[in-house]
């Protein structure tokens, strides 16, 4: 019998990720040679090796790439068997990981980690933001429990649980405030500002403006919705935020916010989990507790926006 342990398949799990000894035992917080003891250890134990070694960087070999899918599956039955015993106690304790993306994050957190520390006194909640794709590879591999990210994401081994809708409002000059709002088609002939491509709310904008993929890729690009929004407020162009994001941006550069007339566009949020999760009972919860942290946001912006 191979004597295996769950610490080596992790380590294992971490150097098949960062791809890099260093930035793998960084992530396990403990040192590279013991890292590198561990991972020979298991080479040793299988008789077989798992990774190629260079100066920068470390492959992982064909049979590695074999092993690594089967240590994924070894590795979330087993979080999953934490999360059963979690269940049991028929309440809310422990770590909860969250995913969540980066339109979303900056204004719903804030609310939403407030009143789950009120009401879930014994949660230890991670976040980790990032783009929605990262996200669901990461849900899929068991390194999150859930995601909160734009629907729909259409991944056959997940729930996607709808949480609210939010429509899109236009960004531009403080001296522009009482210009007429252009329509969709007009857009198309002003300096658009859109997130950096891989973001799912660029894909959103430029569907709605109905921009060629040329055009979008020849407007300016940004990191973040606040990175947009200052170049809105130095003149550059206009942009689109979610309404949720009005509160927050209001206080970093001289623009003003408007409405599109007719049909609006939007995005519904959601709440995303595997299938196989003992844990959805607990994420049901957690969704109504997304829910009124994104109505009390709402409320805030409410008056921001002119009708």
């Amino acid at each position: 019998m191979m004597n295996i342990t769950l610490k080596q398949l992790r380590y294992f799990e971490a150097l098949t990720r960062h791809g890099h000894f260093g930035r793998a035992a960084d992530a396990c917080a403990i040192s590279q040679p013991a890292l590198s003891v561990q991972i020979k250890e298991l080479e040793e134990t299988l008789g077989v090796v798992l990774f190629e070694r260079s100066a920068r960087q470390v492959r992982l070999t064909g049979f590695g790439q074999d092993f690594a899918e089967r240590v994924r599956d070894i590795l979330r039955a087993v979080d999953e068997l934490g999360d059963l015993a979690r269940l049991a106690k028929d309440r809310m304790v422990g770590r909860l990981r969250i995913g969540v993306i980066p339109t979303v994050a900056p204004y719903l957190l804030p609310t939403l980690i407030q009143r789950l520390n009120a009401d879930y006194s014994g949660l230890d909640v991670h976040i980790r933001e990032t783009l929605t794709q990262k996200l669901i590879t990461e849900l899929l591999d068991g390194r999150l429990d859930t995601a909160i990210v734009a629907l729909p994401v259409s991944e056959p081994g997940l729930v996607e649980t709808p949480l609210f809708d939010e429509k899109f409002v236009l960004v531009r000059s403080a001296a522009d405030a009482d210009a007429p709002v252009p329509s969709p088609e007009g857009m198309r002939e002003m300096k658009l500002l859109l997130l950096e491509e891989g973001h799912c709310f660029r894909d959103q904008a430029v569907s709605f403006c109905n921009l060629r993929p040329a055009l979008a890729r020849d407007g300016l690009d940004g990191s973040s919705l606040s990175t947009l929004v200052q170049m809105v407020g130095a003149g550059i162009g206009v942009t689109l935020i979610p309404e949720m994001a009005v509160s927050v941006e209001t206080r970093s550069a001289p623009v003003s916010f408007a409405r599109f007339a007719g049909e609006e566009p939007g995005r519904t949020i959601g709440m995303v989990w595997r299938k196989t999760s003992p844990l959805a009972p607990q994420l049901t919860q957690i969704a109504t507790a997304v829910r009124q942290a994104a109505e009390e946001q709402r409320l805030k912006n409410i008056h921001l926006i002119p009708r």
